[in-house]
């Protein structure tokens, strides 16, 4: 009985939504939305199919460089443009058209840009001449960060003159059509780009592997291509830790200090060293230390680094008061009594 209840209860409310006036206006509401949806897919994938294909190459000052053009069939007339412009046999340049494809001697500053070649009324292949960037320090460009040894680390690319940047992590990225290429997390902060990478590292075990990062950059007619390697304790970084506790003894403050939420857990296999600074209640005197301070300070804050190999220091917490400090301790006391 309750099954047949079902069906007949199911089978009501399909003839009224069917049949009810109201729903039918909303189905149309539904439709027209679908419908316009659709529309505008396939505006956008006509777009993106419209936009020009660029294939890449990169020449060095003084090099000969071959232009190649995709023509349908091997008789077909073929013509170049540099940018927008018909390359005719009195071009100022060193281009020369052999059979299909192009010729640049002597690559320069000039010869930098857009090459289009056209048969039978189409576009048929687009090539962007860069320019290779001479050797630079790699390491002003690209700064690497991993707050712990987990799988994640973040790199930040500083130099504002690349329009388009992207990194890539292994062996395999010498070649780039086999790279897992990564783009940046968000759009330029403060000149800045910002990627998130991921690795496969074991944080349990000894490193023996050095990370590979390459990275691809375009500026304006200039192109750059580097590989880092590093290993992961390389780039640790704790974030900054917590001061969770200050107890008065009878000649001291002992402090003490919690490892950021996001470092590797357990403690015990992941130690960190921690500093403190204070300031001196009388003078307003800065100095540091490890765990136990003077009683007349009047505010203090920590940062942290990995035990064990000595990584970079985080930055400093927020400069915390004392009595505050001290408050939260009486509070846990009496809490637990």
């Amino acid at each position: 009985m309750t099954l047949h209840y079902t069906e007949t209860f199911l089978c009501e409310i399909w003839l009224k939504f069917f049949f009810s006036p109201q729903i039918f206006t909303n189905l149309s509401v539904h439709v027209a939305v679908l419908f316009f949806y659709i529309i505008l897919y396939y505006i956008i994938l006509y777009y993106i199919i419209s936009l020009p294909f660029y294939i890449i190459t990169v020449g060095t000052p003084h090099d000969l460089v071959t232009l190649s053009c995709d023509v349908a069939s091997e008789g077909d007339e073929v013509t170049w443009k540099f940018s927008g412009e018909e390359i005719d046999e009195d071009n100022p340049f060193e281009m020369k058209k052999i059979g299909p494809n192009l010729l640049l001697k002597d690559v320069g500053t000039p010869m930098l840009g857009e090459y289009t070649c056209w048969s039978r009324g189409k576009s048929m292949s687009t090539y962007l001449l860069l320019q290779a960037e001479e050797e630079e320090e790699f390491d002003y460009f690209l700064t690497c960060r991993a707050n712990s040894y987990n799988c994640t680390f973040s790199c930040t690319w500083n130099d504002t003159k690349y329009k388009l940047v992207r990194l890539g992590l292994g062996h395999h990225c010498i070649q780039s059509d086999l790279c897992s290429w990564v783009s940046s997390t968000s759009d330029k902060q403060d000149g800045k780009l910002h990627f998130e990478l991921h690795h496969s590292l074991s944080p349990y075990s000894e490193e023996s592997t050095m990370l590979e990062l390459t990275a691809e950059a375009i500026g304006n007619d200039t192109f750059l291509r580097r590989i880092k390697k590093f290993y992961l304790h390389d780039i640790i970084q704790p974030d900054s830790p917590q001061i969770v506790k200050c107890q008065e003894l009878e000649h001291y403050l002992s402090v003490t200090v919690r490892p950021p939420c996001s470092w590797s857990s357990p403690d015990s296999f992941f130690p960190l060293e921690h500093q403190v600074e204070y300031r001196l209640r009388d003078d307003g005197q800065v100095n540091f230390s490890l765990i136990f301070l003077p009683k007349k300070i009047s505010s203090l804050r920590a940062r942290s680094r990995d035990l064990l190999v000595q990584s970079r220091w985080s930055k400093w917490s927020e400069w915390a008061n004392v009595k505050c400090c001290l408050l939260r301790d009486d509070n846990a006391i009496r809490t637990s009594l």
